[in-house]
């Protein structure tokens, strides 16, 4: 194994960043970098404070609500927000960045990462929202898919 690329470093971070998750449907990872410096990296949980759906249990598969529809009914914040919210809360400039995540971005995340100006995004699997990949294209955000088995260990 030679040494890996900047992206495949970047996605291996998302990997790990991931394992801290505590949502029980699906792990996801992100990491926020510009010029080949990492600015904040973030995983899905519910909000600083409050108990996580790996404790009490997930609303959506309560309400079985299916994969990549109403967002609104989850405890947990993505990834990708997470991300976003450790770079406003340490005052980090994002704009211009590029985000390693190792699902795609749902619509809400997509609209956010756009107004921050995120210009390219890794992912390293696929989300079920034609809608994101519909916005971040009109946005001119370039999406490469890297895949998850290009980076398991």
């Amino acid at each position: 194994m030679g040494r890996p690329s900047w992206d495949e470093y970047f996605m291996k971070i998302a990997q790990v960043v991931a394992t801290r998750a505590t949502c029980v449907r699906r792990k996801v990872g992100a990491v926020l970098v510009r010029e080949r410096r990492i600015l904040t990296t973030g995983y899905n949980g519910a909000p600083s404070g409050l108990p996580h759906c790996e404790d009490i249990g997930c609303l959506r598969d309560e309400l079985n609500v299916p994969s990549g529809e109403r967002h609104e009914l989850c405890r947990g914040l993505h990834a990708e927000m997470n991300a976003l919210l450790q770079a406003a809360i340490h005052g980090v400039r994002v704009e211009g960045a590029t985000l390693y995540c190792t699902s795609s971005p749902c619509s809400v995340c997509a609209k956010m990462l756009i107004n921050v100006g995120v210009k390219r995004v890794y992912t390293g699997g696929g989300y079920p929202d034609e809608l994101a990949a519909e916005l971040l294209k009109d946005a001119g955000v370039e999406v490469i898919e890297l895949g998850e088995k290009k980076f398991s260990s």
